[in-house]
């Protein structure tokens, strides 16, 4: 079985055998130039992997993965949406006490988008919906659900939530705004060279997921150089030395389980979402 808990484990403990380097994103954006410059820090020409979670749902999913993680001395990245079924203060907290970074999992270009389409006044005075008035109203979000989170952790680093059943894609904010001008130093795709670092998400419940999965993908020759279905296959190369020296992992960990009726139930609405994504994929192009 893939996607469970143990096998989860086994990853983590194969890469640190192999002598790779744990950095939260904040960490990979600080020790990178011009960071390392303005810091005098001194960063050695080692192996590194960023670990970089999504809280879409079930934040007591991300839980067991930093608490894994304490456990065997890593950290990582853990990047919350501002729902209900993903911001728990409580769970934040108990990540921040583990020693891991906390970002902001921002959506607020769709978010905005269906609160002007509902504001029945701004539907009369606009006869349509500019990308700039989603984009000003959009701002306004972001400043609010930051200051919200900032009370649990001093964010530095944010990354776009994909929301694949909207037409507009979050990252559509930095087109009109600077993500800089509010503290932030890094979001993974506009701030990492994918020619450099191979890039690695689990979107469909599997590691080769580009055809199901609507915009959490990069284009980088390394990773379609590097493609793998199972977690086992890159447990496999890395015990053979065929990993690359800088990697990224995107974990979503409600998809992971150990238990038998959660892991079964993600997998069937997770092939369901497969293929309304993949035909989504057709009808975009």
């Amino acid at each position: 079985m893939d996607f469970t808990l143990t096998t989860y484990k086994t990853l983590l403990k194969t890469l640190q055998q192999q002598s790779f380097v744990f950095q939260t994103f904040q960490e990979f954006i600080e020790y990178s130039a011009p960071f390392r410059e303005s810091k005098g820090v001194s960063e050695e020409n080692r192996k590194t992997i960023v670990l970089r979670h999504d809280v879409d749902k079930l934040p007591q999913n991300s839980l067991c993965f930093a608490q894994i993680q304490h456990e065997l001395g890593i950290k990582g990245s853990y990047y919350f949406r501002i729902v209900p079924e993903s911001f728990d203060p409580e769970i934040i907290s108990e990540i921040v006490s583990l020693g891991h970074e906390v970002g902001l999992h921002y959506e607020t270009i769709d978010l905005s988008a269906k609160l002007l389409h509902q504001n029945s006044e701004f539907r009369i005075q606009n006869s349509k919906l500019r990308e700039e008035d989603i984009a000003q109203k959009a701002i306004e979000l972001f400043k609010e659900q930051l200051d919200k989170l900032r009370q649990y952790y001093p964010v530095k680093t944010i990354c776009m939530h994909g929301s694949p059943l909207s037409k507009y894609d979050n990252k559509l904010l930095w087109k009109y705004y600077n993500y800089r001008d509010y503290g932030i130093i890094g979001e993974p795709y506009f701030d990492i060279d994918f020619s450099n670092v191979l890039y690695l998400t689990d979107t469909g419940r599997r590691w080769n997921g580009d055809r199901v999965s609507v915009r959490d993908k990069v284009k980088s020759k390394k990773s379609k150089d590097k493609s793998f279905n199972r977690t086992r296959e890159i447990i496999h190369a890395a015990n053979n030395g065929e990993l690359p020296d800088h990697i990224m992992f995107t974990f979503h960990p409600q998809r992971w389980a150990d238990k038998p009726l959660p892991w079964v139930r993600e997998l069937v609405l997770q092939n369901v979402k497969n293929v309304v994504k993949y035909f989504l994929n057709k009808v975009r192009k």
